[in-house]
């Protein structure tokens, strides 16, 4: 395939995690010394930065801010969560996107994200395709709640896992200070699917884990969770309980009840409040002091707990997506393809990004014990390998010196 030269835009989407920057970092680095990439630019916002004219020249960047990229928690270009419609439906912001690309001679997209962002990447790529413009697209994917299909773990999703565990370890720590029975309810993230809660379970491998964990995996039924809390109450004496935030009734409604809440462009419902509701189901039933804790945004967001092997595997994605776009793949995800046989081994493949789009990817019923409130041991040694090492963060002042871009607009 013929060379195919131009100047490349990166964007990222999504709910923010520890280690995304280091995708970022990837792209970028790989872009600035491809020669056949003439330009690397930054949307701001993700595709919105796009549809705005809102592009960064990352070119300006001091290269040892880009290099901190690996470190430093959240978006640093700024993420979003905007739908595109179906370019059948409504084609608006694709002849607006395709305008921004020819007006920059963008020639490679890269759009860092989970399933929603893997839906635009589809998208624009059929788009460009269909309207005979040479731009290769690659989907680099992320997120904490290790839902993508098509590879074997998630960008994002070992650190929070590894901080979720830890956190569990410390909580259960505090709640055994006193002489008196307790009831800890941790809510950890998780839409659709249990896997970061269920990571809370690695903390047993050092003996401080919940007695009891719920998934959306399987169905929520309040009179059994609270015999099951009561059971272990009266057998230790306190119980700690971890909850995915999207647990839900046979009927499939939300536990959290969700449906008067505002909604995203994707039509999620910002979910939360669940470990008070729970707390208050427990108080009065039990008549037992609880506690209801929220994670929230700390666990997605919290470096300092990071695992260097997802730092590592996620700025080597970013590599991957740059290498094969120069190779002539397009309408592409990089994905993982890891072995555990003999040891932990990882290799990068490319997914249809139409294969990814809007699919989940739940944990295995087989990974989740009968009585649905815990994981199997096939749970653990597909964990434990995700989140070794600790990756070993530049400090200032004492404390982790993070990126700071100069944020210049391209003109």
């Amino acid at each position: 395939m013929s060379e195919l030269k131009g100047a490349c835009i990166v964007g990222q989407s999504g709910g923010p995690t520890a280690v995304i920057n280091a995708s970022l970092q990837g792209v970028i680095q790989a872009a600035l010394n491809a020669d056949c990439i003439t330009h690397v630019y930054g949307a701001a916002h993700g595709i919105k930065g796009i549809l705005d004219d809102q592009l960064y020249d990352m070119n300006q960047e001091d290269p040892e801010e880009i290099d901190l990229l690996q470190y430093t928690p959240s978006a640093a270009l700024g993420s979003c969560r905007y739908k595109l419609a179906d370019p059948d439906d409504d084609d608006t912001d694709y002849k607006r996107i395709l305008e921004i690309f020819k007006k920059y001679d963008v020639r490679y997209f890269f759009y860092n994200g989970g399933n929603d962002s893997m839906d635009t990447c589809s998208k624009v790529s059929r788009y460009m395709e269909e309207n005979g413009y040479e731009c290769r697209i690659i989907g680099v994917p992320k997120t904490i709640d290790n839902d993508l299909v098509g590879t074997d773990h998630c960008p994002g999703f070992p650190s929070a896992a590894k901080f979720v565990a830890t956190t569990s370890m410390e909580v259960l720590r505090d709640a055994h200070v006193y002489d008196t029975g307790m009831v800890i309810i941790m809510e950890v993230m998780g839409r659709d699917t249990g896997w970061l809660t269920g990571a809370s379970a690695l903390a047993s491998l050092n003996g401080d884990g919940p007695d009891l964990i719920y998934m959306p995996e399987t169905d929520f039924y309040m009179d059994r969770f609270l015999a099951e809390v009561k059971s272990v109450v009266e057998r230790k004496g306190d119980c700690f309980v971890a909850v995915s935030e999207g647990i839900h009734y046979p009927d499939g409604t939300l536990v959290s009840d969700t449906e008067t809440r505002a909604k995203d462009s994707f039509g999620h419902a910002q979910l939360g409040g669940l470990a008070a509701m729970l707390a208050d189901e427990v108080k009065i039933a039990l008549d037992i002091k609880v506690r209801g804790i929220e994670l929230s945004l700390l666990q997605r967001c919290a470096s300092h707990l990071a695992s260097a092997r997802d730092v590592a595997e996620a700025r080597r994605a970013g590599f991957v997506a740059v290498e094969s776009a120069i190779k002539g793949a397009s309408d592409k995800m990089v994905g993982f393809d890891c072995k555990r046989d003999y040891g932990y081994y990882c290799e990068f493949k490319l997914v249809d990004l139409a294969y990814v789009a809007n699919k989940v990817k739940t944990v295995p019923r087989e990974w989740i014990n009968e009585q649905g409130n815990g994981v199997t041991q096939e749970f653990f040694d597909y964990m434990l390998p995700l989140i070794q090492g600790r990756p070993d963060y530049p400090m200032e002042n004492n404390m982790p010196r993070f990126t700071h871009f100069k944020r210049v607009l391209a003109k």
